[in-house]
């Protein structure tokens, strides 16, 4: 649908239609001036959420609890902000999935070879690797976005069947305890990262393993907001899939499961803080963005290591304070 307008039209769109939104609320100056320096968390939230498959949570959920959030408001807006980041991310990954598969991937170009036969040779090969490393990423999503929808939902809708997990007055110590241990499994990630070259394909195993993590995985995300994209990556990195590879279907499948998710917020919880997400979201769409040219121009190695090491500090703080 969006395939005939550029990429320039798509967010010249995005931006009017918010500033028409803006407008027509009561006092939008006032809203401006209170929320405005929302829109940076929403950038700082989507770059970290999309350059490594960790949801936009990991940045919002303890922001909000300092700030005096409740614990639904904070779930609920936090799934909101990410509708916009996640999707953004989804978006890019998938467009520099397709132009890598035509051929016309930016970190290749025509002009970085002495002549044309040299050219043609070297991006078809850059076209073959990449093919070859992505060419799991239907299955992948196949068997991950229908499993974690069904996990999220009976999460949101049988809360008494998870006890503890889904009181509100956990949500820091859920928080702080899943964020330790994702740091954990993403400083594993690195030490075992680039020992071998990179598998292609799923196994039988992976047919079995994945829904399961995935379902598990929208339960937590259901509570925390944060949870299915972080399993996946980390699941794909150790079974040895591409690093970028791995990222781009935990950002897919993120936001599938955030869509799915705040329909529950918008309609049953109506915890979500607006004021928040309007200027938010618009700074997470930027993140979304700007994500995928972190990772491709970054070590991803140094990118996970700041990354686990952040994340480390933010979940000994939920359990501190």
């Amino acid at each position: 649908m969006f395939s005939q307008f550029t990429a320039l039209q798509i967010r010249g769109l995005i931006f009017v239609s918010w500033c028409v939104v803006l407008i027509t609320l009561q006092d939008p100056v006032r809203l401006f001036v209170d929320y405005a320096a929302f829109a940076m968390l929403g950038v700082l939230g989507a770059v970290f959420a999309n350059a490594t498959g960790a949801g936009g949570g990991v940045v919002f959920v303890p922001f909000f609890n300092h700030m005096g959030f409740s614990p639904s408001a904070t779930v609920a807006t936090s799934f909101a902000i990410q509708c916009f980041g996640m999707t953004a991310g989804a978006f890019t990954w998938w467009r520099f999935h397709k132009m890598q598969s035509l051929s016309q991937g930016e970190n290749r170009s025509a002009e970085q070879y002495r002549d044309k036969a040299s050219s043609k040779f070297a991006l078809q090969s850059a076209k073959h690797l990449h093919l070859n490393q992505w060419q799991g990423l239907y299955s992948v999503l196949l068997l991950s976005i229908p499993a974690s929808v069904t996990g999220l939902l009976i999460a949101q809708f049988n809360p008494a069947w998870f006890g503890p997990l889904a009181k509100g007055d956990m949500l820091h110590i859920g928080f702080g305890v899943f964020s330790i241990l994702l740091a954990i499994c993403m400083f594993f990630m690195v030490a075992v990262t680039g020992r071998k070259p990179p598998i292609t394909q799923l196994r039988p195993l992976d047919s079995i393993l994945l829904p399961i993590i995935c379902i598990c995985g929208g339960i937590i995300t259901a509570y925390l907001s944060i949870g299915v994209g972080e399993l996946l990556a980390v699941y794909l990195i150790i079974r040895g899939f591409n690093v970028t590879f791995s990222i781009a279907c935990a950002v897919m499948l993120s936001a599938a499961t955030v869509w799915s998710g705040v329909i529950h917020h918008v309609m049953v919880s109506q915890a979500i803080y607006w004021p928040v997400v309007l200027f938010a979201g618009p700074g997470a769409i930027i993140g979304g963005v700007l994500a995928k040219r972190l990772v491709l121009h970054f070590s991803p190695k140094h990118v996970k290591l700041f990354f686990a090491s952040w994340i480390l500090i933010l979940g000994l703080s939920g359990l501190v304070l």
